[in-house]
């Protein structure tokens, strides 16, 4: 009789966080990192469908740059990297939206469906939604098919929540050019989350968050200002890989977005986690 009585505390505890949430719609950057097996891919993905269930609005934009680096070793196809970045030529453009839009976006739309839930898988160039101009490197150089977002067209989003779907978008855009460009996912996910003014935008890694002393997740800073995390990172406290993906963060929040989140996807239902308890398990930043 215990063990049903704990599980029964556990969902009262979550009720004032189901009651503010509910309603809210919740951007949830899904990264080819955090994809480290079945069991942690359903598990993640059982959170987003229980979001759903209770009244949540939750989105998913994901990556896939492990996959797209195996694809293209196997096709023998070579890279070419600019300032760090790697170029996107046409024949490395036709993986990037086979891998993206056909492999990894129908296995997450069909795992939702396996929990019980209803996905729509779709990229960025359906219904016009991301709208892209070609981007150069930090030195001006030529990256190929790369892109950066000018515009959202959210009205096929918003069809799929009149219906209930959680929409799973593959980071695709089109130009004007009528081209297909690569679009960064969390840059994707920020804009996305700006256009619907969401309440949460939130970023699954493999790290814990923004750790005041590198390598060492005792240090995890749980929650931060929009200042606090410019001088973090004038300081050198957040550097390499979390700058861009903090300064998606604070893009977003500039745009109207309520809060974002930056936490370990590796950990079992840290979604839940984040979202339904006072503490969360990963960095807040907040306006």
């Amino acid at each position: 009789m215990k063990e049903p009585i704990l599980k029964a505390q556990v969902l009262v505890e979550a009720l004032p966080y189901i009651r503010q949430w509910s309603g809210a719609t919740v951007i949830i950057k899904y990264g080819g990192s955090t994809r480290s097996g079945d069991e942690m891919l359903r598990s993640t993905l059982q959170d987003i469908v229980l979001m759903k269930f209770v009244g949540m609005k939750p989105v998913i934009v994901h990556g896939g740059g492990k996959d797209i680096n195996a694809r293209l070793e196997k096709l023998n196809i070579q890279s070419q990297f600019v300032d760090g970045l790697r170029v996107t030529d046409a024949p490395t453009m036709k993986v990037v939206e086979m891998v993206l839009a056909g492999k990894i976006n129908k296995e997450l739309v069909s795992v939702i469906h396996s929990l019980g839930g209803k996905a729509v898988g779709l990229s960025g160039k359906d219904g016009g939604m991301l709208v892209c101009e070609k981007t150069m490197s930090s030195t001006g150089k030529d990256l190929g098919f790369v892109g950066k977002i000018v515009k959202v067209n959210k009205a096929i989003l918003e069809t799929l929540d009149r219906d209930q779907f959680i929409p799973v978008i593959a980071p695709l855009g089109m130009g004007k050019d009528e081209k297909t460009y690569n679009v960064n996912a969390d840059d994707a996910a920020a804009a996305i989350a700006g256009s619907l003014k969401a309440k949460k935008l939130v970023y699954l890694t493999d790290v814990p968050g923004i750790l005041k002393k590198r390598d060492d997740p005792e240090s995890l800073i749980s929650s931060l200002t929009v200042l606090e995390a410019k001088k973090l990172i004038k300081s050198g406290v957040i550097a390499g890989g979390m700058i861009p993906k903090v300064e998606s963060c604070l893009e977003a929040l500039a745009q109207g977005v309520g809060k974002t989140h930056i936490i370990n996807g590796t950990v079992q239902h840290a979604l839940l986690l984040e979202i339904f308890t006072p503490s969360g398990v990963g960095t807040q930043i907040v306006p």
